[in-house]
């Protein structure tokens, strides 16, 4: 009876993958046809069929959409609650309603702090870590945010640790300094392929200790210490090595930062919060202009899609930038800016946000 039902099963299958995506109209249509449709519908798609959810979920479909500029960003926040417990929070900026919602489905990532977190392609990677009564180390979870699951086995890092910096560049994550059993961690990095699914680990002196920011411009990994300009440093990928960071660029790097158009954009949280922008061509810092409490909550992470900057605080309380129009829309220094309403939920601290364009 058993082999019969299965026997059954794979039949249905094989009929299934025999059926157009669209009745009397070639797949190559089809699948043009289907890429086209905004990414909040790409749910509802999924139930049609069989054949529509293994192409919605698919490279395929990604590569696509992304080919001709058809792809639409989510912002996902990795975040700790009250108890301890880690998941992921995901808004789209596009859709008619915006809020946040809760990713439900995840694995039992046990209550760690110091996680690396990075995006690749339609893909998002918690990395590393500790906890009160566990070490460093060196465990991988991955979410495709396009099926909408974590994977079941994620190859390690090459080395544990937690509190690090982690960036992607050149369709490599990268793991830097940081924490471990191994004094030396912090003059190391790991350059994770997500492709190869293998890790390789570096060292270099040049590493700060006590990373708390980090970001991608020009090709370079830019990583800030906790000691003002002599504690930061940049990576370059064509060269391969990390040097100190030139001094002016550093001491206005007082927060977190954020890339926009090849343009460099950090919050100081010093005293309120303060947008300020790095001008390549006279090197110094320019003050854009302060946001107003009561619309979010400090401290603040920062992630951007276009032309807009998302300043997502506690709770996810979320505040939206137009850099191109900010200076138009500044009142008595203070930016008029659109807002997100926060979560249901009370004391969420956002860990990291990142951007995933299907």
């Amino acid at each position: 009876m058993a082999c019969i039902v299965e026997e059954t099963e794979r039949a249905d299958e094989s009929n299934e993958t025999q059926i157009a995506l669209l009745s009397g109209v070639p797949d190559d249509i089809s699948k043009s046809c289907l890429a086209r449709v905004p990414r909040e519908y790409h749910m509802a798609m999924k139930c049609v069929s069989r054949r529509w959810r293994d192409f919605v979920c698919s490279d395929e479909f990604c590569d696509y959409r992304n080919k001709f500029n058809l792809a639409e960003s989510c912002i996902y926040a990795l975040c700790r609650d009250i108890s301890g417990g880690v998941f992921l929070h995901m808004l789209n900026p596009f859709s008619s309603r915006r809020s946040w919602k809760r990713i439900h489905e995840y694995p039992y990532i046990p209550m760690r702090e110091g996680m690396g977190f990075a995006a690749f392609g339609k893909r998002l990677f918690v990395l590393g870590g500790c906890g009160w009564l566990e070490d460093a180390t060196d465990e991988v979870y991955c979410y495709d945010a396009a099926v909408n699951t974590w994977c079941d086995v994620v190859p390690p890092l090459s080395t544990k640790r937690c509190y690090f910096a982690c960036e992607t560049l050149d369709g490599k994550i990268m793991a830097i300094g940081g924490l471990g059993l191994n004094p030396n961690a912090k003059r190391t990095w790991d350059i994770y392929d997500p492709l190869t699914r293998t890790c390789k680990s570096c060292s270099d002196v040049n590493i700060v200790p006590e990373i708390e920011d980090s970001f991608v411009m020009d090709g370079r990994i830019y990583i800030r210490g906790g000691g003002g300009g002599s504690s930061s440093a940049v990576y370059s990928a064509s060269s391969g090595i990390w040097e100190l960071m030139d001094d002016d660029m550093a001491s206005g790097w007082r927060g977190p930062a954020v890339v926009v158009a090849d343009e460099l954009y950090v919050l100081d949280q010093t005293f309120g919060a303060t947008l300020t922008m790095w001008c390549k061509e006279t090197r110094m810092w320019i003050r854009i202009g302060k946001l107003s409490q009561l619309v979010m909550k400090q401290p603040c992470r920062l992630v951007s899609i276009g032309n807009s900057i998302f300043v997502i605080g506690k709770d996810c309380s979320t505040v939206v930038i137009d850099v191109e129009n900010v200076r138009k829309t500044t009142m008595n220094g203070v930016m008029v800016c659109s807002s997100i309403p926060k979560t249901w939920d009370d004391d969420i601290d956002v860990i990291s946000c990142k951007s995933v364009a299907i």
